[in-house]
C-alpha cells in the first residue's frame, strides 16, 4: 500500500467527534418537531370532532325549535281560520241587523208620516192645534174630578121625592162637599134625648136608634113646627121645607152613622135660604 492510500485511510477513520453530535442532535429535534406535528395534528382533529358535535347540537335544537314553531304557525293558522269565519258570520248578522233596523226606521216615518197627515188634516176642518191640546186638557181635567167626585159621592131620590143634591158617606166626604161650596152643611152628632139640639138653622132631637138596623127616629123643629122623621135609615137623604125656601131646594139630613142612643151625620140647607130661615128660626 502506498502512502497515499494509507493517508487516506487515516483520514477518513478518524472523523472528529461533533461531527456525530450534530447529527444525534438533528435526529432528536427530527423526532421532536415530528412529535408535536402529530400532537399539533390530534389537537386539531379532536377540536374539528368537538365542533362538528356542537355544531350538531345546535343543528338539532334549532330544527326542534323550527319544529315546533311549525306546529304553533299551524295551530294559529287553524285558530286564524275559525275566528275569520265567527267575525265573517258576525258581520253578516250586523249586515242583517242593520238592514232591519234601516226596514223597522222607513216603516215608522211612513206610518208617523201618515198619522200627522190625518191629524194635521183633522184640526184644519176643526181647530187649531193649542185650541185641541187645551180642550183636551179641560175635557181631561173635567172627567178626572167628575171620576173621582162619582167614587165618593153619589145622588139620592129623598124620602119627599125629590133629588137631593151629592150625598156624603162619612166626614171625609162632607168636607168634600163643604169645599164645593154648593150648599150649607151642619154636622152633628145627637144624643137621644127629649131636649132638642140647635144644628144650623132649626132644632132637632133624637128619638130613638136601631144601631142594628141602621135605623132611627127624629124630630125636627122649624118654622114653628114639628116635624117627625120615623125609621128612617142610614145615608137615606131625609128632606123638609121650611119658609123661603125654593119647592126644588128642601132642606136635607144625612145620617151616616147610627151608634146605640147615638146619631151622627149633616144638615144641609140652600145657599139661598140660609140666612133668611136661620133668623127666623132665631
Amino acid at each position: 500500500m502506498s502512502e497515499y492510500q494509507e493517508s487516506t485511510v487515516q483520514t477518513t477513520t478518524a472523523t472528529p467527534r461533533w461531527v456525530g453530535l450534530s447529527i444525534g442532535v438533528l435526529g432528536a429535534l427530527a423526532l421532536a418537531g415530528v412529535g408535536v406535528g402529530w400532537t399539533a395534528l390530534n389537537s386539531e382533529k379532536n377540536f374539528e370532532q368537538t365542533s362538528a358535535t356542537a355544531q350538531k347540537q345546535q343543528n338539532d335544537a334549532l330544527a326542534a325549535r323550527l319544529a315546533k314553531a311549525d306546529d304553533q304557525n299551524q295551530q294559529l293558522q287553524s285558530d286564524l281560520k275559525v275566528v275569520t269565519d265567527k267575525l265573517n258570520l258576525t258581520q253578516e248578522q250586523l249586515i242583517s241587523a242593520r238592514k232591519q233596523s234601516k226596514a223597522a226606521v222607513v216603516a215608522y216615518d211612513k206610518k208617523l208620516n201618515g198619522l200627522q197627515t190625518d191629524v194635521n188634516t183633522q184640526l184644519a176642518t176643526k181647530a187649531s192645534s193649542a185650541d185641541v191640546s187645551k180642550l183636551g186638557g179641560d175635557v181631561q181635567g173635567v172627567r178626572s174630578d167628575l171620576d173621582d167626585t162619582k167614587s165618593k159621592l153619589d145622588r139620592a131620590t129623598g124620602d119627599m121625592g125629590v133629588m137631593s143634591g151629592l150625598i156624603a158617606r162619612n166626614h171625609d166626604d162632607l168636607e168634600e162637599l163643604k169645599r164645593k161650596g154648593d150648599r150649607n152643611y151642619y154636622e152633628f152628632t145627637l144624643t137621644k134625648s127629649k131636649t132638642p139640639q140647635r144644628v144650623g138653622p132649626v132644632e132637632m132631637s133624637l128619638n130613638k136608634s136601631d144601631q142594628k138596623r141602621s135605623k132611627y127616629t127624629m124630630t125636627v123643629l122649624a118654622d114653628d113646627k114639628s116635624i117627625e122623621k120615623k125609621d128612617k135609615t142610614a145615608g137615606e137623604p131625609v128632606q123638609f121645607y121650611v119658609k123661603g125656601a125654593a119647592r126644588m131646594s128642601p132642606y136635607e139630613i144625612v145620617v151616616f152613622d147610627v151608634g146605640k142612643n147615638q146619631v151622627t151625620g149633616y144638615l144641609s140647607t140652600p145657599k139661598s135660604a140660609g140666612s133668611t130661615t136661620a133668623a127666623s128660626a132665631q
